[in-house]
């Protein structure tokens, strides 16, 4: 199959999908957006005890280093 049926097909195709209305999808975006914000936070916030965490590790075994 070539690449210009390839892309032939594929454009059928998209003509055949029941796309949603916009006042489907924007509450739809904004989920993914509340989602996607709140892994980000949980996410910055284990970095950073770990990064604290570790900190103290290290603090805590200085003496051992030569």
């Amino acid at each position: 199959m070539g690449l210009k049926k390839y892309a032939g097909e594929v454009i059928k195709e998209g003509k055949r999908v029941r796309w949603p209305k916009r006042e489907v999808i924007f509450p739809l975006i904004f989920v993914v957006l509340v989602i996607t914000a709140f892994a980000a936070a949980v996410l910055l916030l284990e970095d950073m005890a770990v990064a604290r965490l570790l900190g103290a590790l290290e603090k805590a075994f200085e003496g051992f280093k030569k």
